[in-house]
């Protein structure tokens, strides 16, 4: 077995104090400082669409209002590109709001600084288990948890009741309601325009591994498995992983069960649920309110997963409030960071506008990571509960604290390969994804 390695571990806090250091050392002659104002607005970033940043163009508003500190928001959709570029600058945004997988692969470039829970005001209204899903490597916090969510499975409820169907309670049963979807006309329309499943099954960015990786999970297999002692191995090649793909694979192949051209697909070029060409979307929360605009919120429902061979597990993520590691407004930072978590944010951050409004936005908190929200009593929307209980019972993470992009990369290339050959070796195909993560690992100074 591969010793832990400290100085790896470590290499993020340092990396972030050289950046700190370099950055500060520039801007004031040498002297560095942790906290100063320098009359400049508070640059925050988040990795958001225009509807999202509607929301939170009011939610930054409110906290100015509140507290007097300016924010220069920006909305960036290539987020880690233009990240990447700020840092070779050694000037990154004061503060970032994106996805919490990333956390490993910024903590390890030193991107971040690292959060003291303890300071933050609030803090103690977020569960200890939350706080700890920001932990890097070396056991530091590096985000201010902000939002959670669980991917759900959106059904289009007239078109189930028309053609007489249950709600999906197993693989066989999702199979059979995208074949109908496809063949049984559900929109009464006499055309034969429709298809089942909406899937953003693109390798870029690792569309098709977030969208697939529930299947693996309910069938009883994984991508990597800690040792405990932080190191990993990678475990995609199994019998249970295969029969996952072969499902997916059925999908793909099966006429019209899949939305024609998906493997291309990202999910902002996937409008086909709003759209009524589509009648089932694995997704996240966040399009509820869009998909009540536009078919008609008494057509749309959340389903529980349906169960795969081993389980109903489904794919969480959510979103983490990032302090970049050369910004010297500490105790902006951390009042913005007080501020968003707090009762009041946080229920404004999941408020949008009716569904019979002209003015499209998106929530962009999902899930409170505050105990004293409830979304379902906030939104009045029994549906939300539905996400909240898929979350509490049934909800994965990838691995955070690591550098995962390359692995869940190594994943969607692998997917979407696979896919697009209805002749595929599947065993082949996760022997070469298995390999491709090993090396990663072994890469990353983390292979067991």
């Amino acid at each position: 077995m591969k010793k832990f390695s400290l100085a790896g571990r470590t290499l993020a806090v340092v990396s972030a104090l050289a950046l700190v250091g370099s950055v500060s050392a520039c801007s004031t002659g040498g002297a560095s400082s942790s906290s100063s104002d320098d009359g400049e607005p508070l640059e925050v970033w988040t990795r958001s669409s225009a509807d999202a940043a509607k929301t939170y163009d009011k939610v930054f508003a409110d906290f100015t209002e509140k507290t007097g500190i300016e924010i220069n928001y920006q909305a960036v959709e290539e987020f880690d590109t233009q990240l990447a570029a700020r840092a070779s600058e050694k000037d990154l945004p004061d503060v970032m709001i994106n996805d919490a997988a990333s956390l490993g692969n910024y903590a390890s470039q030193g991107f971040l600084l690292p959060v003291d829970q303890s300071s933050i005001e609030g803090e103690a209204d977020i569960s200890q288990t939350t706080w700890d899903q920001n932990k890097g490597l070396d056991g530091t916090i590096y985000g201010v948890p902000f939002s959670r969510q669980t991917n759900v499975l959106m059904v289009r409820k007239d078109w189930r009741e028309k053609l007489g169907l249950a709600q999906p309670k197993t693989w066989d049963d999702l199979t059979a309601m995208a074949t109908a979807f496809a063949t049984q006309d559900p929109d009464g329309d006499g055309q034969a325009d429709t298809y089942g499943m909406v899937v953003p099954g693109t390798a870029k960015s690792a569309y098709i591994a977030r969208w697939g990786v529930p299947y693996i999970w309910q069938a009883g297999g994984d991508i990597i498995e800690s040792d405990g002692e932080g190191t990993y191995e990678s475990v995609i090649d199994s019998p249970e992983t295969a029969e996952a793909m072969t499902f997916i694979r059925t999908q793909f192949c099966t006429p019209g069960n899949v939305v024609p051209g998906s493997l291309n697909l990202t999910t902002g070029d996937s409008p086909f649920f709003a759209e009524g060409t589509a009648g089932i979307y694995l997704t996240g929360p966040y399009n509820i309110p869009n998909f009540d605009r536009a078919v008609g919120k008494e057509n749309v429902e959340v389903v529980p997963m349906p169960a795969g061979p081993a389980s109903t597990t489904t794919f969480a993520e959510g979103e983490n409030i990032y302090f970049g590691a050369s910004s010297t407004k500490a105790e902006q930072q951390k009042a913005l960071a007080e501020y968003l978590i707090s009762p009041e944010a946080q229920e404004l951050a999941m408020d949008v506008q009716p569904a019979d409004s002209t003015t499209v936005s998106q929530p962009v908190v999902r899930l409170s990571v505050n105990k004293n929200v409830d979304v379902a009593d906030v939104l009045g929307d029994e549906r939300w509960q539905v996400v909240a209980d898929s979350y509490d019972d049934d909800a994965k993470t990838f691995t955070w604290s690591i550098n995962y992009n390359p692995i869940r990369q190594a994943l969607a290339d692998g997917m979407n390969a696979m896919m697009a050959d209805c002749n595929s070796d599947i065993p082949a195909g996760l022997a070469s994804i298995d390999s491709t993560i090993t090396t990663e690992l072994k890469n990353q100074d983390l292979l067991k």
